[in-house]
């Protein structure tokens, strides 16, 4: 009894820590998770709306032969010599009637090209349309360079409030196991403030593994450099080997003649013969080179995504990611963007990424129903949070009372019991949301793995932070035991992901 009592009162105490995190995030990142968010769901099926919004554009009449890729990049410069071009791009593969599009990136201008007979059919600029409007909300709330961090951050935030919004739900429930059925729905002979609450619950708890996966992947996609960073690191790999890989020139010679796209195209598809080429980009100077991005087939619906950098003189192979990339960053390149935008998984985890974009919105109305009344109530009164419980307090006290080698030990434990759980609930929110795909595996270890990397780097904050207040220790004469908890909770979840993480990394050839 004495201990079933111990685990209620931490549950109690738990339960203020998080819900303050909760409250607070939800009110500080929720109107911009809400931007977010339906600004996702929109680009789940931008090409489709895109296209649709644009028939004049990207749809030409079919003609007897349809030019190829490096075809066209090499027909272009010819044809339109006065237009500028740094990259030709196939939208969709298997539409005989699609327009290939060229890309301006100085200027943001596309060109749109017809497949049949080289003609301009239209351009635009990139940022004026639709898409490019709702992209460059989602991506940086069309404020370039503050913005997509401000955006990364508030993916993180989703992720804590996901986290935090469960562990709230559960310690409710935990003994009432006969009640699990009624807490997972909603009562609709209740009043309409019940339904809500019912609501804000079941939308949380329903949509969680998909809320984790696209919060996670957006976190990686704003702060790519550190995450591939990283992922070098573990493999062995110097993070100053990337700008090697990328920082190869073409052997430029005075007279030498450039290879045509079409010459350059030869090489990557030698290299490749089964993979289709999606994208090529033109060398931005004399001593630049050609970029190809090609796709094969893989496990993923969208494929294996590969990067080939071609000699614009020589066509010598400067760049292979199949064989220049450790394991894990070809995996990082190929399945990112796809489980960001559930195309990994084909129509069933697109729709699943679609819904998972509207929650933050429908979590934040209803959430707000559910504060305001208590706002307004606690305006003017003291106390507003219930005090913790004498027994919950006692507890604490005794803790904090510990020498620092065991506070710190006690942590720790906790910390291991933290990891645990958060290592499998990244499994499991990873596989619940390929299921419908019968794509499980793949994305439930990306969840670890793009979980391990921000615990990473929560540790070394974690130490900074306990050598930054170290200077504390030698004024008062005593640690300073709320960092010695952070410290010591974020080594013990590190020691739970760290095998798995540097497993998926090492292993990742065999794996994905």
């Amino acid at each position: 009894m004495e201990r079933k009592n111990k685990r209620l009162q931490w549950a109690v105490h738990q339960k203020r820590w998080f819900g303050k995190w909760h409250l607070y995030l939800g009110i500080i990142a929720g109107a911009v998770l809400c931007v977010v968010g339906l600004t996702g769901s929109i680009l789940v099926f931008a090409d489709e709306i895109d296209q649709a919004l644009n028939k004049d554009l990207f749809r030409a009449m079919e003609h007897q032969r349809r030019y190829s890729i490096e075809e066209i990049a090499t027909l272009v410069p010819q044809k339109y010599p006065g237009k500028k071009v740094d990259y030709v791009f196939l939208p969709k593969e298997g539409d005989p009637n699609i327009s290939y599009v060229c890309y301006n990136f100085t200027t943001e201008e596309q060109f749109f090209i017809n497949p049949y007979t080289a003609a301009l059919t239209g351009k635009r600029l990139h940022h004026s349309s639709f898409i490019g409007f709702v992209t460059e909300l989602h991506t940086n709330l069309l404020m370039h360079g503050p913005g997509q961090y401000i955006v990364g951050l508030a993916t993180l935030c989703l992720l804590v409030l996901t986290v935090s919004g469960l562990r709230l739900w559960v310690p409710q429930q935990y003994r009432k196991w006969k009640q699990w059925r009624s807490v997972l729905t909603v009562s609709f002979r209740s009043g309409w403030k019940r339904q809500n609450y019912d609501w804000h619950n079941v939308l949380g708890v329903y949509s969680a593994p998909v809320v984790v996966m696209l919060s996670l992947t957006g976190f990686a996609l704003t702060f790519g450099p550190v995450f591939i960073a990283l992922l070098f690191i573990l493999t062995g790999r110097s993070p100053q080997s990337v700008q090697q890989i990328f920082g190869q020139k073409s052997a430029w010679g005075q007279g030498q003649r450039a290879l045509t796209p079409t010459g350059a195209a030869t090489v990557a598809r030698a290299q490749f013969p089964r993979a289709v080429i999606r994208g090529i980009a033109y060398p931005a100077d004399s001593t630049a080179a050609y970029r190809f991005d090609m796709r094969s087939d893989g496990v993923s619906k969208e494929g294996n995504r590969i990067m080939l950098s071609i000699d614009q003189y020589t066509g010598k192979l400067l760049l292979n990611s199949e064989t220049d990339f450790p394991n894990i960053g070809n995996s990082y390149l190929t399945w990112l963007v796809p489980l960001h935008l559930g195309t990994f998984g084909g129509l069933p985890t697109r729709i699943l990424a679609f819904l998972g974009g509207l929650v933050p919105l429908l979590l934040f109305v209803t959430g707000f129903i559910i504060w305001w009344p208590r706002f307004k109530k606690q305006q003017g009164k003291k106390g507003a949070v219930p005090p913790r419980p004498p027994k919950d307090e006692a507890v604490l006290q005794t803790i904090g009372a510990l020498p620092a080698a065991r506070y710190f030990l006690v942590y720790f434990k906790k910390g291991l019991k933290y990891g645990a759980l958060l290592l499998g609930s990244a499994l499991l929110a990873g596989g619940l949301y390929g299921v419908l795909s019968g794509i499980v595996i793949e994305p439930a270890l990306f969840a670890v793995l793009y979980t391990g990397i921000p615990v990473i780097v929560n540790v070394v904050m974690a130490l900074l932070a306990f050598l930054t207040g170290g200077w504390l220790l030698v004024i008062l004469k005593k640690p300073v035991k709320g960092l010695l908890k952070y410290l010591s909770l974020s080594l013990a979840i590190l020691l739970v992901f760290l095998p798995f993480v540097l497993a998926i990394a090492l292993l990742s050839k065999n794996l994905f």
